[in-house]
């Protein structure tokens, strides 16, 4: 391996590390802040908008859902689970700790009709023209 591959390899070794390190900072230290978003994905139908939000290994009764004019908030924590409290990190990619989304809707009034968790999706229903 000439130095040149040797001094392109470390380096990329190097940012991979860099890149590891920063990713668990902003897991670790978020001072009580929610540090991270879930995924969402919105659909529309006539008479209303189903919102799934990917929330795996959150228990339902621990998701805040609040409703105001223009933005859909989703907020709570993901834990680590007890298993991995005293496991040594080898790699860490699916957050934990406090999330919040917030979500903004089209002009109009919304109530949440229906909120169900399954297959680590949050699906939420917000029926159309009804102020709530």
């Amino acid at each position: 391996m000439s130095k040149s591959q040797l001094d392109a390899l470390m380096w990329a070794q190097a940012c991979a590390a860099m890149e590891r390190a920063e990713r668990l900072r902003r897991q670790f230290f978020h001072h009580g802040k929610p540090h991270w978003e879930a995924p969402v994905d919105v659909f529309e139908s006539e008479d209303a908008l189903i919102i799934l939000v990917a929330l795996p290994g959150v228990e339902l009764e621990t998701i805040s859902v609040t409703l105001s004019t223009g933005t859909l908030t989703v907020t709570g924590e993901r834990p680590l689970p007890r298993e991995m409290e005293h496991a040594r990190i080898i790699r860490m990619e699916i957050p934990h700790g406090r999330f919040e989304r917030r979500i903004e809707l089209p002009p109009m009034p919304f109530q949440l009709s229906g909120r169900h968790l399954a297959n680590g999706c949050l699906m939420l229903r917000l029926k159309k023209g009804v102020a709530g």
